[in-house]
């Protein structure tokens, strides 16, 4: 879908920005020549020095609605408070903006309908920036896997530990209301990359979530585990906010693939993949380069083609997320999702 004149640039919006991923966005649109930000959207001053700073004379709104009355928006970046992030793509879209959105896209099941029902009946774009796509440990995992050396998928397992750094998070983060729940936001990554990298439709989903008290309440869970079947493969992710403070990453992020013929240990922190199959000796896999988190969205954009995180693909993976969180709160009983509907 072509959303502007041949030589014009595409007008880009922040539409909230309560987390450093908003950058991933800002600094694709400075790079290129394509690329425009007319405004951005955030009410929060701590938020707005943190992560707007340096704007220059970029008109600043503390309300998403004042701003999409007021400019014309090819683009709407959603980065904001999570819980509000749904309503403002739904905003976004309604304004006959494209949305391109950090994770997670939203916090419930109704939000993700009202977000899926807006993207049908405006015919735009919803792509979320799962930037563990475009490592260069990642491309080579896949190409493990398109080449048939690792054979057919089985298995997938998978850690995500994140240091949760208490003194800087605000309060909403720590709050149900506002940041949603654990299973839809950490292990969401990984749920995307086992639906693309299996090609699954269908499946189940089961999660188990529980909290240490590190961020001193119980409204905050701190810890998760995802059992996943995704076709005829099954995954187990494993996301925490208990790394270590004194760590020398911030999460030492890393993935294994079983297949028929072989295995691959990705280990996206050290930028390694590490492979054995049943007719050689094991080997460390030479790695492409990695690509931006959002060029893949503009690159799209400018060529007036459907995103390569499309918005069935965005929606999928948020509802299988959200479906998990849905299975935590209820005692981990495991639930179906299905592709029907965002295809």
């Amino acid at each position: 879908m072509v959303i502007r004149q041949t030589g014009a640039a595409v007008r880009l919006a922040v539409l909230g920005a309560a987390h450093g991923h908003v950058g991933f966005a800002l600094d694709e649109a400075a790079r290129r020549d394509d690329v425009v930000l007319v405004a951005a959207a955030e009410s929060d001053a701590a938020s707005r020095s943190a992560f707007l700073a340096g704007l220059g004379d970029v008109p600043l709104y503390d309300d998403v609605a004042t701003l999409l009355d007021r400019h014309e928006v090819d683009v709407a970046v959603v980065a904001g408070v999570y819980a509000q992030r749904g309503a403002a793509a739904v905003a976004a879209l309604e304004a006959g903006a494209h949305v391109l959105a950090d994770k997670p896209l939203c916090t419930s099941l109704e939000q993700l309908d009202a977000v899926a029902a807006a993207a049908a009946r405006t015919g735009r774009h919803v792509s979320v920036m799962f930037e563990k796509r475009f490592y260069p440990a990642t491309l080579a995992a896949r190409r493990l896997l398109d080449d048939g050396t690792l054979g057919d998928l089985a298995l997938v397992a998978s850690t995500g530990p994140h240091k949760l750094r208490l003194a800087d998070r605000p309060p909403w983060f720590l709050r149900r209301d506002g940041y949603g729940g654990i299973a839809a936001d950490l292990p969401v990554h990984d749920i995307d990359l086992v639906l693309a990298l299996s090609g699954a439709t269908s499946g189940t989903v089961a999660a188990l979530t529980g909290t240490t008290g590190a961020a001193g309440g119980a409204d905050f869970d701190d810890h998760v585990a995802v059992l996943l079947r995704a076709g005829s493969a099954a995954a187990t992710l494993e996301a925490s906010w208990l790394s270590p403070e004194a760590a020398d990453l911030h999460g030492h992020y890393r993935m294994r693939l079983t297949g028929s013929r072989g295995t691959a240990e990705l280990d996206w922190a050290y930028g390694t993949v590490q492979v054995a199959t049943h007719d050689r000796a094991p080997w460390s896999e030479p790695l492409p380069p990695g690509r931006p988190p959002a060029a893949y969205f503009f690159d799209a954009v400018a060529a007036g083609a459907e995103p390569e995180i499309s918005t069935a693909a965005s929606l999928l993976a948020t509802r299988v997320a959200l479906l998990a969180q849905a299975s935590a709160d209820s005692g981990g009983s495991p639930l179906p999702w299905s592709a029907a509907g965002h295809e």
